[in-house]
């Protein structure tokens, strides 16, 4: 297995995938995602323009849910750009509604916190990050990332700034974003040049950059260099500072990290040698400190871990696994200082890149970019048990699913 270059985020499938889903229907409807009706719907079973179905009086979500899709559109078979679907939370019957068109290899999404503007990585060569506005699905443009195969963003706490991983080049991007939602010159750029890279890597790949539950500290997780960076954001001027760094055990190719609700703990998937570790975290310092390897629960034979996920109420998480193809369960005991691995469920879908929660935690959506499908599972509150919710969606070779 090839471990260097941009191209290795392709290696495991989106040249080789099948793409067994056609392309979505052409986005007709005006209306924001959230209002997109499914067949047979009618508006105000939608909502209204701009608006989001809420929760109902018991807490649960309700009406048709927004679903964004991301996906490779410079593969054979691909996507046309990014997906438009709504979900059922009863059912979790998936519907496709549409495309945005004009965004090329969105293959990760993220929303502002405002929930009015959608922004998606350009995952090519020369990388860019991309904002859409979501109440007539207008791209507001796009701006150099700086580097190369750009594969993961997220907002700010604050709704002002945009980060973003370039993996080929190692590197984090930062981002003003303006009152419109739109985003504005790059105001920084750091690559990750110290250490040197882990067994087998040429160089630095940035794969994940986050904001720590505090605020306090922005995350970014290197693969090539088998490190967390720690970075303090300067909120006037988009500026990071690095102030720590944590280290896996050589050659364990660390991809995403995910905090627990308490704060103090978090929890790093390893691509390259296929395990999990739990990580204290310091608030004050911002220090990470990783702990011991664990399995995944996948046994001897090949698999790639890709995201780790972990319930509202820290009491689970849950592991894809590219390869085995299955959902890691794991039961979160010591108030987050422990994962005890209770299971593996499969996705029902070749190759699952990434997972999410609906938001209210009942359904977990699982992109299985190899079968070109979207599994979606109900989640037991009580035993963090998983059920497969229906047929997998068919969707063009989808890398990434944003319910919300």
């Amino acid at each position: 297995m090839s471990t260097g270059g941009w191209s290795r985020r392709r290696f495991v499938g989106a040249l080789a995938g099948t793409a067994a889903g056609a392309a979505l229907p052409g986005c007709g409807d005006d209306r924001p995602p959230a209002a997109a009706s499914a067949p047979g719907a009618s508006p105000s079973a939608a909502g209204s323009p701009g608006t989001v179905a809420t929760p109902s009086a018991t807490g649960r979500l309700s009406g048709p849910r927004p679903l964004f899709l991301g996906t490779y559109t410079s593969v054979e078979g691909g996507g046309k750009g990014v997906g438009l679907a709504t979900y059922d939370v009863d059912s979790g019957r998936v519907t496709g509604t549409g495309t945005i068109t004009g965004v090329g290899d969105p293959s990760y999404l993220a929303v502002h916190p405002g929930g009015r503007t959608l922004y998606a990585v350009d995952e090519r060569e020369n990388g860019a990050v991309t904002a859409v506005r979501l109440t007539d699905r207008k791209v507001l443009g796009s701006r150099s990332t700086g580097g190369a195969g750009p594969c993961h963003l997220s907002v700010h706490p604050g709704g002002r700034w945009l980060l973003s991983a370039n993996y080929g080049s190692g590197s984090v991007a930062v981002h003003p974003i303006d009152a419109s939602g739109a985003l504005g010159e790059r105001a920084e750029l750091v690559t990750h040049s110290r250490p040197s890279p882990g067994p087998g890597q040429e160089g630095p790949h940035a794969h994940q950059v986050i904001t720590s539950p505090d605020g306090g500290h922005v995350l970014a997780v290197d693969l090539g260099n088998d490190t967390v960076y720690t970075y303090r954001l300067d909120e006037k001027s988009g500026r990071l500072t690095e102030v720590a760094q944590a280290h896996t055990r050589p050659g364990a190719g660390p991809r995403h990290l995910t905090f627990h609700p308490g704060g103090r703990y978090a929890y790093l998937a390893n691509e390259v040698d296929n395990t999990v570790a739990v990580c204290a975290y310091d608030p004050g310092t911002g220090r990470l400190t990783v702990g011991e390897a664990q399995s995944t629960g996948t046994g001897s034979g090949t698999n790639y871990p890709a995201q780790i996920l972990v319930t509202s109420n820290g009491a689970y998480a849950y592991l894809a696994n590219r390869g085995h193809n299955s959902l890691t369960r794991y039961a979160v005991e010591a108030e987050g200082a422990r994962l005890r691995l209770l299971d593996t469920v499969p996705v029902s879908g070749d190759f699952p890149r990434q997972i999410a929660f609906s938001p209210d935690g009942s359904l977990l959506f699982a992109a299985n970019q190899k079968s070109s499908t979207v599994s979606v599972f109900r989640v037991n509150v009580g035993s963090g048990e998983l059920r497969l919710a229906g047929t997998p969606f068919a969707s063009p070779v989808v890398v990434c699913t944003l319910p919300l």
